[in-house]
Formats: C-alpha cells, sequence, structure tokens
C-alpha cells in the first residue's frame, strides 16, 4: 500500500521519471510553454517551481543546484538571467496548466503548461491589424458568395 505517499509515478520507474521531468523542466524554461498530459503537467509544476525559487535567490550553490537538474547550460542562463528577475517580487505560483484537448492517438487529455507572462501580448495596433484583415476577408467572402450566385 502507498497510503499518504505524494507525486506522480507516470508509469514509469525511478530513473525514467528523473530523466522524463528532467526533459519537461528544461523544455518549459527554454520554450516557456509546451503541450503535454494533464498527468505530466501536474508533476512538472513542483520541480519547475523550485527551479525558479532557486533562481530568484541567484547565489552560486542555487546555480550548481539548478545546473544539476536542467540539463543544459542555455536553459540554465535563462533561468538565472530572465526569469529570475521576471518572477522576483513574487510569492510562487509561477505557471499556469491548461486543460487542451484530447490527443488523437491514444485519447490522452491533454494541457498546455506555461510560465506566467509567456502569454501572447497584442497592442491596440495588433488589434487594429487584426480586425481590418477579418473585415477585409469577410468582403471577399461575400463578393465570392455573389459571384457563385450569379452564375
Amino acid at each position: 500500500m502507498r497510503h499518504r505517499k505524494g507525486g506522480f509515478k507516470l508509469s514509469r520507474d525511478p530513473s525514467g521519471r528523473r530523466a522524463l521531468l528532467r526533459g519537461l523542466v528544461t523544455s518549459l524554461i527554454i520554450e516557456e510553454r509546451i503541450t503535454t498530459t494533464v498527468v505530466k503537467a501536474k508533476a512538472l509544476r513542483p520541480k519547475i517551481e523550485k527551479m525558479i525559487t532557486l533562481a530568484k535567490r541567484d547565489t552560486l550553490h542555487s546555480r550548481r543546484q539548478a545546473a544539476a537538474y536542467v540539463q543544459t547550460p542555455e536553459a540554465v542562463q535563462k533561468l538565472f538571467d530572465k526569469l529570475g528577475p521576471r518572477f522576483a517580487d513574487r510569492p510562487g505560483g509561477y505557471t499556469r496548466i491548461m486543460r487542451w484537448e484530447t490527443r488523437k492517438g491514444d485519447g490522452a487529455e491533454t494541457a498546455i503548461i506555461e510560465l506566467l507572462g509567456a502569454e501572447v501580448k497584442r497592442t491596440a495596433e495588433d488589434r487594429r491589424k487584426r480586425r481590418e484583415e477579418r473585415l477585409q476577408q469577410q468582403q471577399e467572402q461575400a463578393e465570392a458568395a455573389e459571384a457563385a450566385q450569379t452564375e
């Protein structure tokens, strides 16, 4: 029995589970948004939160701890140079998990896990351009429909 044992097994032995989570942490640091299964995203959240907390400390010891877990030096660099300062004033909760869709091959429920601040920010100029493009497409579709009716 595994009463009150925390964590997710993810159908893997401990070394495989650690390798999977290390890869996901590295990918999330580099990309800032990844799509995976809901269970993997929930297992990933505490790991990435710990890495960002280490980055907020920004000591030699915390850098070495992060480098021991994260797989690439580029990810460690980004973690301490960009993500640590970004979340310096935030006491926790650096990620967001959004359920997405079921995967076509096996029907697994997928989710998007992203770091806060990675969402797409649109300016008023971007919104205006998109609105004009949509109106132009609607006009073209209306003209095509009229042409089809007259023929």
